[in-house]
């Protein structure tokens, strides 16, 4: 390693491919699923659902 300093190349690799995966859920339509769940799940942990 040069200096202790490292290539973010891994990080960045890996933030696009996530951000690819998202764009690729909200193309298929899943985020409507994906939004009801959480609120399902946020609504029985406080525990008014």
């Amino acid at each position: 390693m040069m200096g202790g300093k490292r290539a973010p190349w891994g990080g960045l690799c890996l933030a696009a491919l996530g951000l690819a995966m998202m764009g690729y859920g909200v193309f298929r339509g899943e985020l409507p699923v994906v939004l009801a769940k959480a609120i399902n799940i946020c609504m029985e942990c406080i525990g008014i659902g």
